[in-house]
């Protein structure tokens, strides 16, 4: 399967503690209707560090109930632990997932050779398609291009990578170094844009939670050739991409969705609300662009 264009890396809404499911399913039906091209529970916006296996699987479950298959359904299952990721991505893929997320072992800081040993693990363990999930930022580990491209060619069914290092000649020397067929997913929403012109097949967005149609156009316009349109779109997107990072992901993106009436505002602590001065100027970007 190639993942490509706007997918969207899904909050989970919170409700007095537990999992507001009746929020998560509105939010997936609407993110289908303004033409997402597919969906991520269980990532890093999503805050599935703070899930237990429980509500792991009762958040990926929902997820792939309420698609129905309308749009492929990229499910978190990767861990710092090789075991555990085997068997969440076992579950992932049992459950009906068109694939499974892979982040690289955070904490533990594995040298390159490590990463390689982790994911062949995997790829060896499930007959499943795997996307790789490169984010240096979160984890301290930086999984080099000639370490994805040695994956790459050696596990079909290692199929992309989320490339969230932020690093535009990283993603050069990715698509540069990989398979022709290998997706290779933006972890950026800042440099999704350019990752597609030099090849990339999209993005793992976070402002296309509240901007699922807007990031839909950007990717289908370049996808189409229209990069005039494109960029017109990435510039008019660009706003909202630095207000989701203007404190820790998924904070400002909760509250985003809060103000537009989709989810009840509550996080999982250590997470905790928005400043009060960065509360405003999100409220007031969301009205510049429309979204209130």
């Amino acid at each position: 399967m190639v993942f490509s264009g706007a997918m969207t890396a899904l909050v989970t809404p919170f409700r007095n503690g537990k999992v507001d499911e009746a929020a998560y399913r509105d939010l997936i039906e609407w993110q289908i209707a303004q033409g997402i091209n597919g969906l991520v529970p269980c990532g890093t916006t999503g805050e599935s560090a703070t899930l237990s296996h429980q509500e792991h699987a009762k958040v990926i479950e929902i997820c792939i109930d309420q698609a129905q298959k309308r749009v492929p359904v990229l499910a978190g299952s990767g861990s710092n632990n090789t075991e555990e990721a085997i068997e969440l991505t076992r579950f992932a893929k049992d459950a009906g997932a068109d694939g499974g997320l892979l982040i690289t072992p955070y904490y533990n800081k594995p040298t390159q050779e490590g990463l390689y040993q982790h994911f062949k693990a995997i790829a060896r363990s499930v007959d499943f398609p795997l996307i790789l999930y490169n984010v240096p930022g979160r984890t301290s580990c930086n999984m080099l291009p000639p370490t994805v491209a040695r994956l790459a060619n050696e596990f079909s069914n290692i199929v992309g990578i989320k490339e969230a290092s932020g690093s535009i000649a990283q993603v050069s020397d990715v698509l540069e170094l990989c398979p022709k067929n290998f997706s290779v997913l933006s972890g950026d929403d800042f440099i999704a844009l350019p990752s597609m012109m030099m090849g990339g097949t999209g993005v793992i967005s976070v402002t296309s939670n509240i901007a699922p149609a807007q990031m839909a156009a950007m990717c289908k316009a370049q996808q189409a050739g229209d990069s005039k349109k494109a960029l017109e779109l990435h510039f008019e997107l660009m706003p909202l991409h630095r207000d989701m990072f203007m404190e820790t992901n998924p904070i400002p993106v909760k509250t985003a969705l809060s103000m537009m009436g989709k989810i009840n505002l509550e996080f999982r602590l250590p997470l905790c609300p928005l400043l009060p001065e960065n509360t405003e100027k999100l409220r007031s970007t969301l009205q510049k662009c429309g979204l209130l």
